[in-house]
């Protein structure tokens, strides 16, 4: 079943992205983009969650993925696919390091780490000259004759590890991160390495988030600290309770509506923060279960629907 399931997410995805290289390169397209990037961002984070974790070091690695593409394309002009996937390599193992040593604590302290980690991140890429300060990173451009493929290739790139973040969730690798969760003195007492196992979910995730930022990188072309401060989670994670953070395809719905609500907030001249931030708690406090929940619970109204009115032509 999850093994089906990731199929018709791969090919839904390629259809997206089809579809996608017909809106040209204007507005919309670069609103698909940051939607697909910005659901990657958000699975990322619903991954660490089977850990039991929120891990808000997420704009840490989501800058590093984006600073080490930038850097490798701009001043060590390495090929585009080894820029970019170099920025995940790189994010998983400076997160190897921080996970294998921050791991050993859990919820607040855990999550406030990762807050502080961020933070400094931001604050090395403003004080480090060879970055460009403040100013950043500029001229991080795609090759030449790819960059009219901009939109379908985040898409695909994006949904193709949403999709693989899914399929490991689903497989016995998934079910020991879940385990951990419910009870690590179980876990633990059935011969599962409760530490490492953690330390693998977060690598995973920050492999995800860190291509995700090279990412960010080539479509932007022009990265600066500004974009990877704590914020950043606080998006992610907005996108993945509204979406609905039980199933896997909430962070994507998540990102959908919100960025989309978001857009038109500055199309019509509102004050778009206000507007987001209405959205968020309407949301919360009528949707517990998120968008994708709202749409599970409607899919399954018909059947139990048409199940009694079979029963009740029998009766009669």
């Amino acid at each position: 079943m999850a093994k089906q399931k990731f199929l018709v997410c791969c090919v839904f995805c390629v259809a997206i992205a089809v579809a996608s290289h017909f809106a040209g390169d204007g507005y919309s397209a670069k609103l698909m983009v940051w939607i697909a990037i910005a659901a990657l961002v958000a699975s990322s984070l619903r991954f660490v969650m089977l850990i039991g974790e929120l891990n808000f070091a997420t704009a840490a690695f989501y800058g590093i993925g984006a600073y080490t593409a930038g850097v490798m394309t701009t001043m060590l002009e390495w090929p585009f696919v080894v820029a970019l996937l170099a920025g995940g390599v790189v994010a998983a193992l400076i997160s190897l390091v921080f996970g294998f040593i921050t791991l050993r604590t859990k919820g607040p302290y855990f999550l406030l780490i990762g807050f502080a980690f961020a933070e400094v991140m931001r604050i090395i890429y403003t004080k480090s000259e060879w970055l460009g300060g403040n100013s950043g990173l500029v001229g991080i451009f795609m090759p030449e004759g790819l960059d009219a493929y901009t939109t379908p290739l985040v898409i695909l790139l994006s949904g193709g590890l949403v999709a693989a973040l899914y399929l490991i969730e689903t497989s016995n690798v998934g079910k020991i991160f879940t385990a951990i969760k419910d009870n690590e003195g179980v876990a633990r007492s059935v011969g599962i390495r409760v530490h490492l196992s953690k330390v693998a979910c977060f690598v995973i995730a920050s492999f995800a988030v860190g291509v995700a930022g090279s990412l960010h990188a080539f479509t932007n072309n022009v990265i600066s600290p500004g974009d990877f401060g704590f914020l950043l989670s606080t998006f992610a994670l907005a996108y993945l309770k509204v979406g609905g953070e039980q199933h896997p395809l909430g962070p994507i719905l998540g990102a959908a509506l919100l960025i989309s609500l978001n857009a038109l907030a500055l199309d019509s001249g509102l004050n778009e923060h206000i507007f987001y931030g209405a959205s968020i708690v309407i949301a919360m406090l009528l949707l517990p279960k998120g968008v994708a929940g709202l749409v599970g619970r409607a899919l399954s109204c018909r059947p139990r629907a048409s199940r009694a009115s079979v029963v009740a032509r029998r009766a009669q």
